[in-house]
């Protein structure tokens, strides 16, 4: 896919696998909604979780978006090679999850004085993930043309 193809993609996708080093070695896959900053996947999630320890131990992950379970011939998606910025800073964090509830609940817009302290209170105890992009694979077999597999 173009760049521009990955970017409509994403717009229109809603999780991303995050894949990390878990305590042990083995790779930890987690779910994430995310948004698009700038061309970069962002997403916030509990500073205590365990994806948040594995990425403070290795940075390097792997995300995977995808799309296409029904049939073969409708598969379609990106893998990023990423390493993984950890934001602490609390106004960061409320902004990243003021765009996530935007995007997910469908209000986007300027947040009300209530909503931007809710944020700013939830993400004392949050962490928002920049993921920073080095390598990257997508794929469509809607390309491929049309058959049964």
């Amino acid at each position: 896919m173009s760049d521009e193809e990955v970017l409509a993609f994403l717009e229109d996708e809603r999780i991303v696998t995050c894949a990390s080093f878990g305590p042990r070695g083995w790779p930890h896959l987690m779910p994430l909604w995310y948004v698009v900053r700038e061309g970069r996947l962002w997403s916030w999630t509990y500073a205590k979780s365990q994806k948040v320890k594995n990425l403070e131990r290795d940075a390097r992950c792997t995300l995977q978006v995808e799309s296409g379970r029904d049939v073969y011939h409708e598969l379609h998606g990106v893998m990023f090679e990423c390493e993984a910025t950890i934001h602490r800073h609390v106004e960061t964090v409320a902004g990243v999850g003021m765009e996530l509830a935007g995007r997910y609940s469908g209000a986007e817009g300027e947040a009300s004085p209530d909503m931007r302290a809710a944020f700013e209170q939830q993400a004392a105890k949050r962490v928002a993930l920049e993921f920073v992009e080095h390598r990257r694979a997508s794929w469509d077999h809607r390309k491929l043309g049309s058959g049964t597999y």
